[in-house]
C-alpha cells in the first residue's frame, strides 16, 4: 500500500481564522475543505515541504511554522501521515492559486464532516483549543 508524507498548514490570522480550501472534484477525497499542504519530496524537511507547498498552492511566505502534531490514516488504497504546522506568521495574502475555492473560516466553527477522516482529530482539537 502506498504511504504518502504530507506537510498540512494551519494558517490562522489575528481573528483567530483558518484558511481553508476546497479538493478538486477529480482528487481522492473530492469537495471536501482541506487545510493546505502537500507532499513531503524526498529528501526534504516536513517544515520544508510545508513552505513549498503553501507557496504553490496559496501564495503565502511563511516565516514562521510551529509543529503541531502529526496524524497516520489508512484508506482504503492509500495511507497518509500528516505533518501539521500552525502558521500565523506569514507575507502576502493566501488565496487558492491553483484555481481551488477558498475561504476563511473561524477556528470555532469548523465542521469535522467536512474534512477527510483524516483531519477529524486536529478539527476537534482546534475546536477545543478556540477562543469564544
Amino acid at each position: 500500500m502506498k504511504h504518502l508524507q504530507v506537510a498540512v498548514g494551519i494558517i490562522r490570522n489575528a481573528q483567530q481564522e483558518i484558511f481553508l480550501t476546497r479538493r478538486p472534484a477529480s482528487s481522492h477525497m473530492a469537495n471536501m475543505w482541506e487545510f493546505p499542504g502537500g507532499k513531503i519530496e524526498p529528501g526534504e524537511s516536513a517544515e520544508q515541504a510545508l513552505k513549498r507547498e503553501l507557496l504553490e498552492e496559496t501564495g503565502i511566505v511563511v516565516l514562521a511554522a510551529t509543529a503541531f502534531g502529526n496524524a497516520d490514516h489508512t484508506y482504503q488504497d492509500v495511507r497518509v501521515t500528516l505533518h501539521f504546522f500552525l502558521v500565523e506568521q506569514w507575507q502576502g495574502e493566501p488565496w487558492g492559486r491553483e484555481g481551488q475555492p477558498q475561504r476563511w473560516v473561524p477556528q470555532r466553527e469548523l465542521i469535522a464532516d467536512e474534512f477527510p477522516p483524516a483531519n477529524h482529530k486536529l478539527v476537534t482539537r482546534l475546536l477545543a483549543e478556540a477562543r469564544p
